[in-house]
């Protein structure tokens, strides 16, 4: 039979008929009835379901029979963009699904087959090689059937070859870029006919998991990493009996023509969930007759797809406010370059908030962190030299901003002229005192929240604040704090000076506490009549360049209590809370895709660097504990998106508490206690979370939607200097609040649960200031929950003061009261209030030389590494109030974990240690002790066969802090 006299029989009015009415039922009944009730944006008729789109090219082979050098083959390379789908609802599973393939070719001009002029060409391919009908009278009559009768199953019972190839078509691939692709339909070759396949080069892994959305995942992770290649092959028709044009259910043989290679589809590593990427594929259209006339379809089925998918590429585009035609050029595969502004208008300080800590030592200090993974320091470094504590400076840097509000470079006197402004202030003791925090449903069952000192009608005896001070330039000398009074009593908060930069350093006070009436701290954040001298407030800058004076973001500086581990971080940090908090507001982005090494392994390091502060967590997460989480075997698993390690990282990302679901549990992860601890457990609050940005990054990890960046390309940075000035302020920032805790604000260590309300910042991780003379607004007595959220209140611009006042007064009583293991029938270590600034258990001097001495039984040494001695030992057995008020005045005798080298065996020790610098007895508590024991050697001369004995130790179940509902929730 001749071409024309088949191509005649195709064209019979039955295949006309049949057309129209898919047309109909595919475009006006169910395209248009998806829109109709409400489908936004409108979308395809047939494979909805998008797992990627990607950019590419199509490179065409060098040695093309010259039969197949027909229109696209014609040329040497193209442009193109891919769309993978399936045939499936967007909702559905990946299971079983028909997968798609739509090719977008750029840079193929003149009139096309479709009868348009443009400069593009397609191909649309499914990964079975045959379709399940044969021509457009049966599609129509399926189509019938389903959309019309809605009785698949009928038409199926009585056309089994149609169920039968239906149920072949259920495929379950393992990946989009490793399966084959068919065009099912003969095309046009010149004076031939041929049949198109894809053939992938990488092979297919078979490892499908259980979630819905599996392929997208799969896709977009591989692309992040490597090239994927698929081999264009034709078959040319060599014999029409075994080889029909019109049967879409018949295969051509392969053995009577076999197919061969024309040209390879290359997709290079890309990010596909770049912005505007997958929107990008959703808009083209994809329909076989847009291909140069010589390479057009043939048969009816083709003949029906040209008008179906014309109709329902207008009807959507119509539908989504799109443009009608082609786009002429493809979409630029890379993002341009951005064009660089280096003009300052403007400038900014950072860290936008600095933190500085108390210490003894009279004159020695450091400065605080100012990148977020810093190098230990060396042995001692804490100390002076008369082992007092070091405080710990908080520095500030002006850098030059452009419109845009990026880091154009620093400024420093040596190009611009600066003058620096800080003013800091203590209101504890004006302010309200801690029960709970105001902005979780349990502060209504708490005591009141009172004033502090409210018998004290002059409150402004009870604020310590000093007048601002100024300097500028280099090496500018000091300028003391130290005008502001405590009940007629001077108190120094601090200084300021620049360093040879003409950089700002601020340092706090010295730990100095005291009452004014003599009375003796009772309690661990309330006690009337007293004062200490941590402190906060605004940092800002006169900044003149170029002649030009510059508008200046200002900062803020928080002087916080000292930091007794310094290389720690808690599990959920001031930052991640921050971000969260910002994130909600709508003024940060959500990762996408997050990276392994930035925001997940971060999680699990924390948990893990716990052990050298709280036993629980040594035995849990650290060394060769429970749960290994940062060994290298551990690592290669948990960084691999694969869906090989599926499964393990469901179950991790299942261990961490879920407050809908676990929440008065102690056994999910973090062993943190919470805002509302309390015993007995009344709340889910009782233990803490991770924040809801944490949380939701570790659901995208679990499903495989992440960066595999481990190991990192780069090492961490160790200074500020080598990184890039552009990200120097917000590392400067991280750096800062990473090492600050957010949890449990009960009340806290540096600051508390007024920075989770979005209206104290005027832009993320940058608090608001309140105007100069700005009068706050008066609260009453008794401040609630909802007197707290007022307009201009409290949660708005801050004074100075604004954010330490709501800590206990003085801090180191919270200090000494905040431990772990309260509830010893559950656990005598877990869980822990702030580990990572107040530590719990630690591994000692004494212990630390046995480790090492690799002369002693390994025994022996092992369970010197397991012993932890009780870091707040050195306060003494005593009572409570006894133990708080040696920790306000010997706070420096309590150690520092720093950093030492592990032995050399290392197959059973970490190559580093973490060790308590000190564990000295107080002057106080040995005279208690001294004083007890001769008590009770007197009382046992008296009374014969008296044992000898000390007062126990007071259980810290029954203090004020772990009791905060007295009548409950109710």
């Amino acid at each position: 039979m001749s071409k024309e006299t088949e191509l005649d029989a195709a064209k019979g009015e039955g295949a006309a008929s049949a057309t129209a009415q898919l047309k109909e039922m595919f475009v006006d009944i169910v395209q248009e009835g998806r829109i109709k009730l409400g489908q936004k944006p409108a979308l395809r008729a047939v494979f909805r379901k998008l797992h990627g789109v990607a950019h590419g090219r199509l490179e065409m082979a060098p040695n093309i029979p010259q039969e197949f050098k027909v229109g696209i083959f014609t040329h040497d390379k193209l442009d193109a963009w891919v769309r993978f789908s399936s045939d499936t609802a967007p909702n559905a599973t990946d299971f079983e699904t028909t997968l798609g393939i739509g090719i977008k070719l750029f840079g193929v001009p003149g009139p096309n087959a479709l009868g348009e002029e443009g400069n593009t060409a397609d191909f649309i391919m499914q990964n079975f090689p045959i379709f399940f009908v044969d021509t457009a009278e049966e599609m129509a009559a399926f189509t019938h059937a389903g959309v019309v009768l809605n009785d698949y199953d009928s038409y199926l019972k009585e056309h089994k070859k149609t169920a039968d190839i239906l149920n072949r078509m259920k495929k379950v691939e393992s990946s989009v870029l490793t399966t084959g692709y068919w065009a099912i339909l003969p095309f046009h070759c010149g004076s031939h006919y041929v049949k198109y396949r894809l053939v992938p080069e990488t092979a297919p892994e078979n490892v499908p998991n259980d979630s819905s959305n599996y392929l997208a995942v799969d896709m977009a992770r591989r692309l992040a990493k490597s090239e994927y290649r698929f081999r264009l092959e034709v078959q040319k028709r060599t014999n029409p009996e075994s080889m029909p044009l019109d049967r879409a259910t018949v295969e051509w043989p392969l053995e009577e023509s076999a197919f061969v290679h024309v040209a390879t589809l290359i997709l290079p590593p890309q990010d596909i969930g770049r912005r505007g990427q997958a929107e990008y594929g959703e808009l083209l259209s994809f329909n076989i007759w847009r291909v140069p006339p010589a390479q057009a379809p043939f048969g009816s089925i083709a003949d029906a797809r040209k008008v179906a998918y014309a109709a329902g590429a207008q009807c959507r585009r119509m539908a989504n406010g799109e443009p009608l035609q082609e786009a002429p050029q493809p979409r630029p595969s890379a993002t341009p370059l951005p064009v660089v502004d280096d003009a300052i208008v403007k400038a900014a300080i950072y860290p936008s908030i600095g933190v500085a800590r108390v210490g003894s030592s009279p004159d020695a200090w450091f400065v605080g962190p100012e990148v977020p993974e810093p190098p230990a320091e060396a042995e001692g470094f804490y100390r002076d030299a008369q082992k007092r504590l070091k405080r710990q400076a908080a520095r500030f840097r002006v850098y030059g901003l452009n419109a845009k509000g990026e880091i154009v470079h620093e400024l420093t006197p040596a190009n611009a002229q600066i003058e620096w402004k800080v003013q800091l202030a203590n209101t504890k003791a004006a302010w309200y005192g801690f029960q709970l925090a105001l902005d979780i449903p349990e502060a209504k069952a708490a005591q009141p929240t009172t004033l502090r000192n409210a018998s004290v009608s002059d409150r402004a005896r009870l604020a310590i604040t000093p007048k601002p001070q100024s300097v500028s330039g280099i090496k500018a000398p000091p300028r003391r704090f130290d005008d502001g009074k405590f009940w007629d009593k001077e108190v120094y908060l601090g200084e300021i000076f620049t360093d040879d930069q003409g950089r700002l350093l601020v340092l706090g006070g010295h730990g100095a506490a005291a009452s004014y009436d003599n009375s003796r701290a009772i309690t661990f954040a309330n006690n009337e009549a007293w004062h200490d001298d941590v402190s906060d407030g605004p940092v800002k800058a006169s900044v003149t360049y170029q002649n030009q004076e510059l508008e200046v973001l200002p900062a803020w500086v928080v002087v916080a209590p000292p930091n007794y581990g310094p290389m720690r971080k808690s599990v959920r940090t001031m930052w991640d809370l921050m971000r969260d908090v910002s994130i909600k507001a709508g003024t940060l982005p959500m990762p996408e895709r997050p990276s392994f090494s930035a925001e997940i392994l971060p999680i699990f390091q924390r948990m893990a660097g716990l052990q050298w502060v709280n036993a629980g967590f040594a035995s849990g997460f650290g060394w060769r504990g429970a749960f290994d989480l940062t060994s290298s075997q551990a690592l290669e698993r948990l960084s691999d998106a694969s869906a090989s390690n599926h499964a393990l990282r469901q179950s991790i990302a299942l261990q961490f508490r879920n407050y809908a679901v676990d929440g008065e549990s102690p056994k999910p992860w973090p062993w943190i206690y919470g805002d509302s601890m309390s015993l007995p457990p009344v709340s889910m609050r009782q233990n803490a979370t991770l924040s809801d940005t944490q949380l939701a990054m570790l659901k995208l990890w679990a499903d495989g939607k992440f960066i595999e960046d481990w190991p990192p390309r780069e090492a961490a940075p160790t200074r500020i200097e080598d990184v890039p000035p552009l990200r120097q302020g917000e590392v400067l920032t991280r750096a800062a609040l990473e090492f600050c805790l957010a949890d449990a604000f009960h009340p806290g260590c540096e600051m508390t649960w007024p920075v989770r309300a979005k209206s104290i910042y005027m832009q993320p991780f940058r608090f608001a200031h309140a105007p100069t003379g700005w009068i706050a607004p008066g609260l009453g007595d008794v401040l609630s929950s909802d007197g707290v959220t007022i307009p201009n209140g409290p949660l708005y611009g801050q004074q100075p003061g604004g954010i330490t006042r709501w800590m206990a007064v003085p801090w180191q009583t919270d200090t000494a009261s905040c431990q772990s293991g309260y509830d010893k029938s559950y656990d005598p270590y877990i869980p822990s209030f702030w580990p990572a600034r107040v530590p719990n258990q630690v591994l000692s001097e004494e212990n630390y030389k046995i480790v090492v001495d690799e002369k002693r039984p390994l025994s022996e040494r092992l369970a010197a590494f397991a012993n932890r001695a009780s870091w707040l030992e050195p306060l003494g057995s005593g009572s409570y109030t006894e133990k708080i008020n040696h920790m306000i005045h010997h706070f420096d005798h309590l150690g520092v974990v720093e950093v030492r080298n592990g032995p050399s065996d290392r197959s059973h020790f970490p190559a580093h240690l973490e060790v308590e610098d000190q564990h000295v007895e107080i002057p106080e508590v040995l005279r208690a002790q001294a004083e007890q024991r001769r008590l009770h050697a007197s009382k046992a001369t008296a009374v014969q066969g008296q044992t000898l004995h000390l007062e126990p130790e007071e259980d810290l179940a029954s203090i004020e802090k772990v009791h905060r509902f007295p009548r409950g929730l109710d």
